[in-house]
């Protein structure tokens, strides 16, 4: 039997696929970067192709999530996304570059703009 995300019925079921989807086989490359990191030059051109690459990965999934959303997100308009996505890019970049601060921002947004719109 191959398991998918409808495979079970019970509730806890999503949540565990997604842990384990998401957890297996990112946790792999972790631990290599971690042996690597103490083995690399901090300007060698694989780290800075590895760090590009990686940027490049987030950049095209966050454009994903915000152009072509899926799920609940799709019922949202396309300009409160993407000024989510701008507030939550000025609060990082205006407070010393803490990631949590500009996801709080652009989230709060988004759900106020959803409220406020009564959806």
């Amino acid at each position: 039997m191959m398991m998918t995300f409808d495979s079970l019925d019970a509730w806890w079921w999503p949540f565990l696929f997604i842990l384990i989807a998401g957890w297996l086989p990112t946790d792999g490359w972790r631990l290599l970067g971690v042996y690597l990191a103490g083995h690399i030059r901090e300007d060698s051109e694989l780290l800075v192709l590895s760090r590009t690459l990686a940027t490049a990965l987030v950049a095209a999934v966050i454009a994903k999530l915000v152009l072509y959303p899926e799920g609940a997100l799709a019922g949202s308009p396309l300009w409160l996304r993407l000024s989510a996505m701008v507030l939550g890019f000025a609060v990082y970049m205006t407070t010393g570059r803490k990631v949590y601060r500009g996801v709080i921002a652009g989230e709060a947004l988004l759900v106020g703009g959803l409220w406020w719109m009564g959806g």
